[in-house]
């Protein structure tokens, strides 16, 4: 097996396939971070486990599971079942299929989720809401945040614990690069994430049955994967 999939500061991770996938390129890399087994088949095709979809290459497999997931986070029924409004593909993926996909196989066994808005947050509630995320946010247990413009939520990324105390770091699909996610940036609307400075969304662990069991196989939701 290759040697477990890591994301910090200054990395490249993987990029996502497609303009509307940045949500689903998220929540796969989310779980690659938390399930070695499936890391290791994207990184190399091995082992090719039922229902894991076909690709001759990373970029392929990672193409491939994109949209497996965005096929179950926009659907009626998300992962595991969960009775969810639709959502069109075209519009990329909404928080609550984020969510369930979150907490049934891309983040650690038990971690419950929750959406929150922030777009219309004041200064001094966005500081809170970056210093609740370096609380929360852990190794298997992410964060997404919506981001765009002054009047519409246009790319989603990806929030994983950084190095040191009171540090975030950030996954951007787009380009795959992992960087620094500051508090003043998060606050002055200027993230500068995918071209995109103010956040509108978290989907955030809730700090809710914290454990560290390993998550669900892919193979395990109700859908293919």
């Amino acid at each position: 097996m290759t040697a477990p999939f890591h994301l910090a500061a200054g990395d490249s991770g993987p990029v996502q396939q497609s303009p509307v996938t940045c949500g689903s390129a998220s929540l796969t890399v989310a779980r690659m971070l938390v399930d070695p087994l499936f890391a290791q088949w994207v990184q190399t095709g091995s082992p090719s486990l039922p229902g894991f979809p076909g690709g001759a290459s990373a970029e392929a497999r990672f193409a491939a599971y994109e949209r497996v997931v965005m096929s179950r986070t926009n659907a009626l029924f998300g992962a595991h079942h969960r009775l969810q409004l639709p959502w069109p593909h075209a519009l990329g993926t909404p928080p609550w299929g984020a969510r369930h996909e979150l907490e049934f196989g891309a983040a650690k066994r038990g971690t419950r989720y929750a959406v929150h808005v922030v777009r219309t947050a004041s200064r001094a509630a966005l500081i809170g809401t970056y210093d609740r995320l370096v609380e929360i946010v852990a190794d298997g247990e992410p964060a997404l945040l919506y981001v765009g413009d002054a009047t519409l939520p246009r790319h989603v990324v990806l929030v994983l614990p950084g190095e040191g105390d009171r540090v975030l770091d950030v996954y951007e699909p787009a380009s795959g690069r992992v960087s620094v996610l500051r508090r003043d940036e998060l606050t002055g609307r200027h993230l500068g994430l995918g071209g995109w400075d103010v956040a509108w969304f978290s989907v955030q662990p809730t700090g809710e049955r914290r454990v560290t069991s390993p998550a669900y196989l892919p193979g395990a939701s109700p859908n293919p994967a």
